[in-house]
């Protein structure tokens, strides 16, 4: 299994991203969105006895907030979800 590399899942992930999102999210949006997803897991112990979805929308969610929070921008839920659901491609690509 390859090992997770941050700037080639940047790379990735603005490969995934529709043209529209690609001008919206820089690559320094999308490292902040991926250390953002970290401190959720790690605040939760990185393991979940919720279901997928629940803890999904959590995330999105959770994400949304920092970010207006930290001044890095105001992302609707759908955005956030496209960014995420790139970031799950890039890791699937590690386990084959």
């Amino acid at each position: 299994m390859a090992e997770y590399d941050d700037e080639i899942a940047v790379k990735f992930i603005q490969n995934q991203l529709p043209a529209e999102l690609k001008e919206k999210f820089n690559d320094d949006d999308i490292y902040y969105i991926l250390d953002v997803v970290c401190e959720f897991y790690e605040k939760r112990d990185w393991l979940s006895d919720d279901d997928d979805e629940k803890e999904a929308a959590e995330l999105v969610k959770f994400v949304i907030k920092q970010a207006a929070k930290d001044g890095i921008g105001v992302f609707s839920d759908d955005e956030i979800r496209l960014v995420l659901a790139a970031e799950d491609a890039y890791a699937e690509t590690l386990d084959s």
